[in-house]
C-alpha cells in the first residue's frame, strides 16, 4: 500500500493550520460516534477515560504506537459541541497540541476535517504523516478493512509534509 499524503498546510495569524480530511458514506452522528465513543476510538486510535465534556481532561491511551505499554495522556476538552466539532489540547515532549475535529454531513455523507493548530513547522514532516496514518487507522475501522502499517506512511510522506513549509 502507499497511501498519497492529502494534508494541507494554511497560514493562521499565530502559526499553521494543517488541516487533513477524510469523508465517508455514514451519517454525521455516525462518524462523530467513531470519534468521540471510547469503544470506537479504541479501533483505530486508542481507549479514553474520564467525563468527556468541555472543560474537562480525560486520558487517552494511544494504543498503536511502538511503545510496548502504551501511557496514558492527559487531553483537555476545549470545546464539544455534538456532532459537528471537537477541539482538544494537551502537551508531550515536542511541546503542545491544539487539535480540532470539525464534521459536516451534505448528501449522505460526512466529512470529517482534522485541524493541528500549530504555532511552529519544525516536526511538521512526521506530524502529517502520523495524521495521515490514524486518518486511514479510523477508515479502515469504519469499513472493516486492513489495519495500514506505519512504516507507509513514515518516512515515505516526510518530504511531502516538510515541503508545504518550506
Amino acid at each position: 500500500m502507499t497511501p498519497e499524503p492529502t494534508g494541507q498546510l494554511v497560514p493562521t495569524p499565530v502559526g499553521h493550520d494543517l488541516v487533513l480530511s477524510r469523508t465517508y458514506r455514514a451519517s454525521v452522528d455516525d462518524v462523530w460516534a467513531s470519534v468521540t465513543e471510547s469503544e470506537r476510538t479504541a479501533l483505530w486510535f486508542g481507549p479514553w477515560r474520564g467525563e468527556g465534556a468541555a472543560g474537562r481532561t480525560v486520558e487517552v491511551q494511544m494504543a498503536f504506537e511502538e511503545a510496548a505499554s502504551a501511557p496514558w495522556i492527559p487531553i483537555t476538552i476545549d470545546a464539544c459541541e455534538p456532532p459537528r466539532r471537537l477541539a482538544v489540547s494537551t502537551e508531550d515532549e515536542v511541546g503542545a497540541w491544539s487539535l480540532e475535529l470539525l464534521l459536516a454531513e451534505t448528501g449522505g455523507a460526512t466529512e470529517l476535517r482534522l485541524v493541528h493548530h500549530l504555532t511552529s513547522t519544525e516536526h511538521i514532516g512526521s506530524i502529517g504523516p502520523g495524521w495521515e496514518y490514524y486518518l486511514d487507522m479510523l477508515t479502515a475501522a469504519r469499513t472493516g478493512g486492513p489495519r495500514p502499517d506505519f512504516g507507509d506512511y513514515y518516512p515515505a510522506q516526510k518530504t511531502y509534509f516538510e515541503s508545504l513549509a518550506a
